[in-house]
């Protein structure tokens, strides 16, 4: 069983990893929108705004980690 403090950290590093991989999405998403013939550019559209999302998200919870919880 996690400590409290161990718990922690390992969210901090899941919150972490949501930011990049969304910053990673975006990077990737946005030039193959523009490169990709239809119906995939809207696929890479889509990925690039779940990028957009996971990375906002992730920001959100690392500077207030309890957001969402009641």
């Amino acid at each position: 069983m996690l400590s409290p403090q161990g718990w922690s950290d390992m969210m901090l590093i899941l919150y972490c990893a949501m930011v990049v991989v969304g910053i990673a999405a975006i990077a990737w998403g946005l030039p193959a929108a523009h490169r990709l013939r239809s119906p995939f550019d809207i696929l890479a559209a889509l990925l690039a705004l779940a990028g957009l999302i996971a990375a906002l998200v992730g920001a959100l919870l690392i500077a207030v980690p309890g957001f969402f919880l009641a």
